[in-house]
């Protein structure tokens, strides 16, 4: 079992922008991070298995809904928080933070921004505890990029609606207890319905063979003519509009959980690079191991100083789903980049599970991907720079 031995990497005392709760919520997460994620996490990786009991952890530490008012079990607390937040779980394990972004942005900011008050206190404060785990249903087999194609639907039948169709690719599926699923209803609208484990035609197929996020639960919802209650559509949203704002805030949190994989990616690198001797002395003073970490620490400086502005930002009300897809696509790119850089640092003892670098590189396959792919990121910024559509 390796020891966690991170230290954040702060090179222009960005710390000094935090307020002293943002520090202590960081260390908190930290803490719990090096004793309860870092000596278990490989393992389960290894096994492809999800470690179900860090979802009542989490729930305990208050990683999930940390903005969500208190009333409802939230923390109620500022979005810097929650981004320090994703950004130590990730440190620890891409499909850790995946867990709580899905739970806290997918599945409670939904029901907290679009349900009804009887909706908000029947789920919320069981997703905030870890009672119950969520997942979200968007991404179809055929419909990935575009959500708009989607051809789940559902039909009026009296008390219930009728649902069928399915999606794939659904973090948090193989074990949630809760569903909130985007769907078409008879005038080809998209609304959200929450589905919830048991209701007969309601199945969720585990993912398997993933090299991937191999810690995390990654899965299908199938729904065969799913009887659902009205009460569980969501009364205060119609069309895509709703299951994007979601991903917003999503994104919003990989953006600061990716930088924290290259902070764990960096850090490593470093330490191994003053230990590994080689030619009489440590291979970091070696000019190409040099411009390896010094390229590292400032593309993780620069997108820490992206992200807090992104938070200030946030906190205002201020920014925008072009800004929060810039962050979420520049932490996956460096994430991705230093992740491989640092694999090389460590040679062949990079590719083991006694350092987490291997298994940050191949997580970062998926965050690149998800929520928005690289490239519809680069998109999303090009149409608003020149306001030009390249999508159709």
């Amino acid at each position: 079992m390796s020891q966690n031995l991170f230290q954040s990497p702060d090179y222009f005392y960005v710390d000094e922008l935090l307020s002293e709760e943002h520090k202590l919520i960081r260390e908190t997460v930290r803490s719990y991070v090096k004793k309860e994620i870092s000596p278990i996490i490989e393992d389960y990786a290894q096994r492809s298995e999800f470690p179900q009991q860090i979802v009542k952890q989490m729930g305990n530490l208050g990683c999930f809904g940390p903005t969500i008012p208190a009333k409802y079990g939230g923390g109620g607390l500022d979005y810097i928080s929650y981004g320090l937040m994703m950004q130590e779980l990730e440190c620890g394990d891409s499909g850790v933070r995946s867990t709580a972004s899905v739970q806290g942005s997918l599945v409670m900011f939904p029901i907290y921004e679009f349900g009804s008050e009887a909706q908000r206190n029947k789920y919320l404060r069981r997703l905030a505890s870890g009672e119950w785990l969520g997942c979200f249903g968007l991404t179809e087999p055929d419909h990935g990029s575009d959500p708009g194609g989607m051809l789940s639907n559902f039909k009026d039948a009296g008390d219930y609606v009728i649902l069928n169709g399915s999606k794939m690719w659904i973090s948090n599926a193989p074990f949630a207890d809760v569903a909130v699923v985007w769907a078409k209803n008879e005038e080809g609208e998209i609304q959200g319905l929450i589905v919830e484990r048991g209701m007969e035609g309601f199945s969720t197929p585990t993912t398997h063979s993933k090299w991937s996020l191999r810690a995390s639960a990654t899965g299908e919802l199938v729904f065969d003519n799913v009887k659902v209650p009205k009460e569980n559509i969501l009364p205060n949203i119609t069309g895509l509009k709703g299951p994007l704002s979601c991903l917003t805030k999503a994104r919003y949190g990989i953006a600061w959980g990716a930088l924290g994989a290259a902070m764990d990616c960096y850090d490593t690198a470093l330490r191994y690079s003053k230990e590994r001797i080689q030619f009489g002395r440590p291979i970091g003073g070696f000019q190409l191991q040099q411009k390896k970490l010094a390229e590292m620490i400032t593309e993780i400086t620069k997108a820490q100083l992206m992200n807090w502005r992104l938070g200030v930002l946030m906190n205002k009300g201020k920014a925008t789903p072009q800004q929060v897809s810039m962050a979420k696509r520049n932490s996956c790119e460096i994430a991705a980049n230093i992740s491989r850089e640092a694999r090389q640092i460590l040679g062949g003892m990079g590719i083991t599970g006694e350092y987490s670098v291997m298994r940050h590189m191949m997580n970062m396959e998926s965050v690149i991907t998800y929520e928005g792919t690289h490239d519809i990121h680069l998109l999303i910024t090009g149409m608003d720079i020149t306001g030009l559509n390249a999508f159709k």
